[in-house]
């Protein structure tokens, strides 16, 4: 048999494979019929869904590029490309003539996408062989059950490696096609690499590995994100291992490293012209956190609650950004610890809540909390009376006192944006 060949050698009117003299004999003596190829083939039927989902298994624990959910994209083509592959070859082992159009574009739709994923083809080629090996294994515990004869049996393992070969051969098409189409395959694949390093949650290291090496980028052990304004003035001057996504509505680049305080004042240059936030350095594996914090630094930047430039750094900023990372849980917080003082009047409100951060943050004696408020000790204790009616034993309570004091920053933090927003100047913090 010569690999690439549909199948091996039939007769030329497309009959199974002749039985052996054997059992021709056996079957003149009345033996009963002979089992064909085409028979097992019918006997296999009913096994392919089953079958289907087992080299599914198998390819997803031994390849970990194919590890990824099944309902995304990854899940959908692999999928369909073990069905496909299933059922063509039998139909083919039960009809030499089957169309097999339907096959050959899903092979080379899978060397496609293995080429826009800027991968090699070992991995697919791999998966092949895994398909082959798992579907002999059960060929050959049918091919027991209804004791099919040997010589049937050797013929399809030789049609399955003939098969897997063509498989192959077709996948190799639709890879190099894809190649070929790629004018700007290198700026592409940069994006793709930096699209699978933001994945959640996060790609194969080897994937990861396979593409950067494609694209000639050494991956680096840290990584710092960066999110841009969109419709810069211009664009940004990027060094040649950054990786970039600048159109869309949210531009982000990746800058090999941390960022150090030397750096800081090259990289406002380089991204002058826009409104941008500079995210933590981190490992890879955590640069779509790093992309996370950063877009959120830059619309708490746009809201005038932090930073004060083009640049603002997440490194400086921590607390704020932990403090309003969920502002919808910082207001179920406030009606739970300060229903009763947000029920008061505006300016009650305003001087109670004043009171109250003035004795978090001092040492708790009216003659200091008087001198940081400009008014008389008098004045606090009858606010701290007034206080302890209102918030009730959270005063006592440390666990109370440190959620408050919490809600009293987050809230200084949101004044800045109101001011800012008014036209006003910017609360100090």
């Amino acid at each position: 048999m010569q690999r690439g060949e549909r199948f091996p050698a039939m007769s030329p009117q497309g009959d199974d494979p002749p039985p052996p003299p054997v059992a021709t004999a056996q079957a003149r003596a009345g033996g009963g019929p002979v089992m064909r190829a085409s028979q097992l083939a019918a006997i296999m039927r009913p096994e392919l869904p089953d079958l289907a989902r087992e080299i599914i298994a198998e390819i997803r624990a031994r390849i970990p590029e194919y590890a990824r959910p099944m309902d995304g994209p990854y899940g959908h083509a692999l999928r369909t490309g073990v069905q496909q592959a299933l059922t063509s070859f039998f139909d083919s082992v039960a009809d030499p003539s089957a169309p097999h159009e339907q096959r050959d574009h899903v092979c080379r739709m899978l060397g496609q996408y293995e080429a826009q994923e800027g991968r090699s083809l070992d991995s697919l080629q791999a998966a092949y062989r895994i398909g082959v090996h798992v579907g002999w294994r059960r060929v050959m515990d049918v091919g027991l059950r209804c004791a099919a004869p040997s010589p049937v049996m050797s013929w399809l393992a030789d049609a399955m490696l003939a098969y897997m070969d063509e498989l192959a051969s077709l996948s190799l098409q639709g890879y190099l096609e894809a190649k070929a189409r790629s004018a700007q395959s290198q700026l592409e694949w940069r994006r793709r690499l930096l699209r699978l390093i933001l994945e959640r949650p996060p790609a194969p290291a080897r994937a990861i590995s396979e593409l950067a090496e494609l694209v000639g980028w050494a991956v680096p052990g840290e990584v710092t994100l960066v999110a841009l304004e969109p419709g810069r003035v211009r664009a940004p001057e990027l060094p040649d291992d950054a990786l970039a996504e600048l159109g869309g509505l949210q531009p982000h680049l990746l800058l090999p490293g941390r960022v150090t305080g030397d750096e800081r004042d090259a990289l406002r240059r380089a991204l002058a012209g826009g409104r941008c936030a500079v995210g933590l350095g981190m490992p890879i594996a955590g640069a779509a956190n790093s992309l996370r914090w950063a877009r959120r630094a830059l619309e708490l930047n746009r809201a005038g609650i932090v930073g004060d430039g083009e640049v603002t750094f997440c490194e400086d900023m921590l607390v704020e950004l932990w403090l309003l990372a969920d502002e919808p849980l910082i207001d179920q917080l406030a009606q739970r610890r300060l229903g009763a003082l947000l029920a008061l009047g505006t300016l009650q409100r305003q001087r109670l809540t004043e009171t109250f951060g003035a004795w978090l943050e001092t040492n708790r004696t009216a003659p200091e909390m008087a001198e940081r408020l400009h008014v008389h000790p008098q004045t606090v204790r009858y606010r701290m009376r007034a206080l302890e009616r209102t918030l009730g034993g959270q005063l006592s309570d440390p666990d109370a006192r440190f959620a408050i004091e919490l809600l009293l920053r987050a809230g200084r933090l949101r004044e800045r944006a109101a001011r800012g927003a008014n036209g006003g100047p910017a609360a100090p913090d």
